[in-house]
């Protein structure tokens, strides 16, 4: 049997979903290829959505008309802003999600999306012809023929799981691996390699002494993930935090020799940033305690994930070590933790469309790519879809800028310096993090989202409302004065210097001591405008106030960004011939052969090219 269609996509985590969603909302004729439907954006290790940048990236998904922000907040059971203690440049959104009413909701979503077929098969060969992707055959033999394939397997590809020292093969538990289609992708000349992660102990919430743990209430203020507005629809619950302790060490330590990890059984390379508890162990041998935090897995289960013990054992050490740990001496678990290695694709190989430079036609999105983590893979799933379907219409590429959003960092990492560990995103990634807030990825992408046919208009509609509500309360505030006599003591109260003489509003919000929701209180002619504003009041206040309180911040931080928008400027492929070029070094040489890249500034980041090789080749370009 054949099929037809503009776009396929293979794999149904959440890169492979967004990519689905993305394209056929692009208009592409779309179908999605999974092993399971009742699995699709499974959860495969924590049922939890964002955090320190990975947060950014989902608000950034979101803005750009992505599903996972408005998935994440109406299955949400917890939701926290990290990192408030320091400035709103990093500051993070968290949410603990249901897990099964994620999956669900994600289902829903696709089968409501038009233009959009769900096939459940296994992906086994994929077809290329005269060196351009033109499908994928399925181990029920039937193909699959378009104009774009986007390959988002996940963990699938080989993959390999390990208990202690018992190997059995899988893309996640109780799944089975994906076989052939790595080699059917390599014989192309892609080059593969492999890559490990682990996921912790489930544990039976019905065994646990909460009595000697400490609680970690959620927060219910005005935040979301979703510009939209979704609400939080469900209960919200606690999470449990508590530590391990010497005993636990040493009974950890006494079953290192069966560590799939220590004992040579695993050799590819696991992610530095988020280590197993007896990598802890062996890197930190005098720290006498970890923290570990107890996550419910949703409303209707007494299921609960155990973060920070992520282990790859045997099971009986596993269970054995959790004993000793006060809240958790009668502990049951359902499954315990295990590691799994799998195949990914180097991403030098890629544009930074995410499609393949030696195989037109092909995108690669997610794990495959090198990334670990489910918002990496649904911001490079997005883009990947949108160029799937912009390659089959003719349109003009979809690529993001690094002072234009996190995804945009993320995928020129990958492109630009490839990966030698599983990349997960950092604040510290990326060089405009004042410019890329998790506040104003409405304000960076949604336009443009708009402009392509991506967004909604009833997006749009709402991003424009709130951006005249910006406009207005900063025009306010840049032109209403306020007197000594009426404000200082209020002032005083609040802790700060009184007026000697009269200034704007706007003078007053750039002291630390003054909020947005401070002043307002105490100036009526805010206040009144803040509350007619017709809806998303805080949002749009808190908004203004970042604008206005880091104005010089971001003002310095966009006039550096434009300096560099000069070296992205200056076209460089296919303008030299890097392994004659004896002014550069060796070292740059083979780099830049390798990466081939597009621009001046993408030379810039390659690692192995100095300042220096820039110049002789601004040089050159000058001659």
């Amino acid at each position: 049997m054949t099929l037809n269609y503009d776009v396929i996509v293979i794999g149904g985590g959440h890169a492979g979903c967004e990519a689905a969603s993305a394209a056929a909302r692009m208009g592409a004729s779309t179908c999605l290829v999974t092993m399971d439907m009742n699995k699709i954006a499974q959860m495969s290790c924590n049922p939890a959505v964002g955090g320190i940048a990975k947060g950014q990236i989902v608000r950034e998904v979101d803005a750009l008309g992505g599903q996972m922000g408005i998935i994440t907040d109406a299955t949400a059971i917890q939701f926290r802003m990290l990192n408030r203690s320091k400035g709103p440049a990093v500051w993070s959104p968290r949410a603990q999600c249901d897990r099964g009413r994620f999956i669900w909701r994600w289902r829903q979503a696709l089968d409501s999306t038009p233009g959009l077929d769900i096939w459940q098969d296994q992906a086994t060969e994929l077809i290329v012809e005269g060196r351009r992707a033109r499908g994928v055959r399925t181990i029920w033999g039937a193909e699959l023929l378009a104009g774009s394939v986007v390959i988002t397997a996940g963990t699938f590809l080989n993959g390999l799981m390990h208990i202690g020292r018992r190997q059995v093969e899988g893309g996640r538990i109780a799944e089975p691996a994906a076989h052939h289609l790595t080699e059917s992708i390599t014989r192309h000349g892609i080059r593969a390699g492999r890559m490990k992660t682990g996921t912790p102990v489930r544990i039976d919430r019905r065994s646990v002494h909460f009595e000697d743990m400490e609680v970690q209430e959620g927060e219910a203020d005005f935040h979301r993930f979703s510009f939209m507005d979704t609400g939080r629809r469900l209960p919200q619950l606690p999470c449990w935090t508590c530590y391990t302790n010497p005993d636990v060490h040493e009974a950890l330590r006494a079953a290192l020799p069966d560590s799939p990890l220590y004992n040579g059984q695993i050799r590819s390379i696991g992610p530095r940033y988020c280590p197993s508890i007896e990598t802890k162990l062996v890197t930190f041998p005098d720290k006498g305690q970890h923290p570990l935090f107890l996550e419910p897995e949703g409303t209707d289960t007494n299921e609960m994930y155990l973060n920070g013990f992520s282990s790859s054992l045997p099971m009986d050490a596993q269970i054995e070590a959790l004993r000793h740990i006060p809240a958790l001496r009668d502990v049951k678990v359902y499954r315990p933790g295990y590691a799994i290695e799998y195949d990914f694709f180097d991403p030098t190989q890629l544009k930074h469309t995410l499609e393949s430079k030696v195989v037109a036609g092909l995108f690669l999105a997610g794990q495959v790519n090198g990334t670990t983590g489910y918002e990496e893979a649904a911001g490079q799933g997005l883009v990947a879809g949108v160029n799937a379907a912009l390659a089959c219409s003719g349109g003009e590429p979809f690529v993001m800028r690094r002072d234009e959003s996190y995804i945009g960092v993320l995928i020129d990492d990958l492109v630009t310096k490839g990966v030698d560990e599983p990349y997960r995103m950092f604040t510290s990634r990326a060089e405009y993090r004042i410019l890329l807030r998790q506040d104003d990825a409405d304000a960076r992408l949604t336009e443009r989202a708009y402009a392509m046919g991506l967004a909604t208009r009833q997006r749009y509609d709402r991003w424009m409302a709130k951006k005249a509500g910006i406009e207005g309360i900063e025009k306010l505030c840049k032109e209403t004065s306020v007197k000594p006599l009426e404000i200082n003591p209020a002032l005083e109260n609040l802790g700060t210097t009184p007026l000697r003489e009269g200034c704007k509003l706007i003078d007053l919000l750039g002291r630390p001591q003054l909020s947005m929701d401070t002043l307002a209180a105490i100036v009526p002619q805010l206040r009144e405008k803040i509350e007619s504003l017709p809806d998303r009041r805080e949002e749009t206040a808190e908004a203004a106030e970042i604008r206005i309180k880091y104005k010089g911040y971001i003002e310095r931080e966009r006039m550096v960004a434009e300096k560099m928008h000069r070296l992205e400027d200056i076209k460089i492929k296919g303008r030299f011939n890097y392994a004659e070029m004896q002014q550069l070094s060796t070292e740059a040489r083979q780099k830049l052969q390798s990466i081939d890249p597009v621009t001046l500034a993408q030379a810039s980041r390659i690692p192995g090219v100095s300042p220096s090789d820039i110049n002789v080749m601004l040089v050159l370009m000058g001659r």
